[in-house]
């Protein structure tokens, strides 16, 4: 439960800091805008200024809020206060060499930043500042609410972001819960029937080996008992296996599995079956197809393909192992009706259907569960599988695993 409890704080905090992080994004952007609309509007004001004071050719006439520098025959009258720094000599002397106009020049003077403009007016070279400093303390000053508001905007939006993730995750979490409760129970109440099984097969078959009776019909028995011990035994790996894979916190280790005594030991498993069927169940193997991976996962595997070949095949069934390269390629074909154009891409869905040639509703084929589970298991050893068709008539299925890379939960 604690566990569990983690997981949901953990997960609702990364959820809630995803939410933050897009509503920062989303306010920076916003941010942004704002202070270029207004830096452009204030530049347009200055500019406006400076158009307005176009007639001024005097100090005595220029508004409080200019700065006025006027060049005369016998010296310059500028305005009171003057800045170290203006007037722009520059502006002025090359106005009064080539006349012209030099507008929006940004002049630092004492710290501060003024637009000019230089013009001859009336015979006379006249540059009028305009101080910058008002709307840059105003742009620092938004700069500073923005800032503020965005802190704000961001630890606002994490902890709503935390408090609406743990409120839509908290069902999901009580439902993994449950599942994982109810798949722990169903595994302990199968497992105790399992392991009765397989001890009262074993002490029948001790009682067997110590008695005596007919040799042949004591060979059939114990080769029946056998059978029941191995099955019993793979029962108790696959519910084992179920369990790992309902709950991904307990990841078996991985192992060194040769794919082809595995798949030999399947095939061996089905050949009952097959006889009962009066199928042909062969397989064949190359030595060194051995990958690291989960050994109860790929028998299932190789179980489900072996048995989805048994229930379609007509007369045959092959189970081929081999390698490729720095793949293992296992093999299992049959000569039924095989897939199908309209089921060879999903072929791998849960109770997959294929429909009958001739329309015949009775001939539907169903492949329920068990390619999904190859899938499942190929997925989880970071493999590949396809189905299809094989020349002639029959299916086939071909899975390829990587020979380096372990099962990943």
């Amino acid at each position: 439960m604690r566990a569990d409890l983690r997981e949901l704080r953990t997960a609702s905090a990364r959820l809630a800091l995803q939410f933050a992080g897009i509503i920062l994004a989303l306010f920076i952007v916003l941010a942004g805008v704002v202070y270029v609309v207004v830096s452009t509007g204030q530049t347009e004001a200055a500019k406006r200024a400076l158009a307005d004071a176009s007639q001024v050719d005097s100090v005595h006439d220029a508004p409080h809020d200019l700065l006025v520098t006027v060049v005369l025959p016998q010296g310059r009258d500028v305005s009171p206060n003057m800045p170290d720094g203006l007037p722009d000599e520059r502006a002025l002397q090359d106005v009064a060499r080539n006349g012209g106009t030099i507008t929006e020049t940004v002049v630092a003077a004492d710290g501060k930043s003024y637009l000019t403009q230089t013009d001859v007016r009336r015979g006379k070279v006249v540059q009028i500042s305009y101080g910058l400093a008002e709307q840059q303390e105003e742009m620092g000053r938004l700069l500073t609410a923005l800032i503020i508001s965005g802190v704000i905007a961001t630890v606002a939006a994490a902890l709503v972001g935390l408090l609406l993730a743990r409120r839509s995750m908290r069902p999901m979490s009580e439902a993994l819960a449950l599942q994982r409760r109810f798949v722990a129970d169903a595994g302990h109440e199968l497992r105790t029937p399992l392991t009765l099984l397989s001890t009262r097969a074993q002490l029948l078959r001790r009682r067997l080996s110590r008695g005596g009776g007919d040799a042949s019909a004591d060979d059939d028995v114990r080769s029946g008992l056998d059978e029941i011990v191995d099955d019993s035994r793979a029962l108790t790996e696959i519910v084992e296996d179920l369990l790992t894979a309902a709950d991904p916190r307990q990841n078996a280790e991985p192992e060194r599995v040769d794919i082809g005594e595995l798949a030999a030991v399947v095939a061996r498993s089905a050949e009952g079956r097959a006889h009962e069927r009066d199928i042909e169940l062969t397989s064949h193997a190359t030595p060194g197809a051995v990958i690291t991976g989960a050994p109860v996962s790929l028998r299932r595997m190789i179980v489900a393909l072996v048995d989805n070949a048994l229930d379609h095949a007509a007369s045959r069934v092959q189970v081929d192992v081999a390698t490729d390269r720095d793949d293992v390629v296992l093999t299992v074909s049959d000569d039924g009706p095989g897939f199908g154009d309209d089921l060879q891409d999903r072929a791998f869905d849960r109770f997959a259907t294929a429909r009958a040639e001739g329309g015949a509703a009775g001939r539907e084929r169903h492949y329920g569960l068990g390619l999904a589970l190859v899938a499942a298991v190929v997925d989880r050893h970071r493999g590949r599988v396809n189905a299809t068709d094989r020349e002639g008539g029959g299916a086939e299925v071909i899975v390829r695993l990587p020979k380096g890379a372990a099962a990943r939960s």
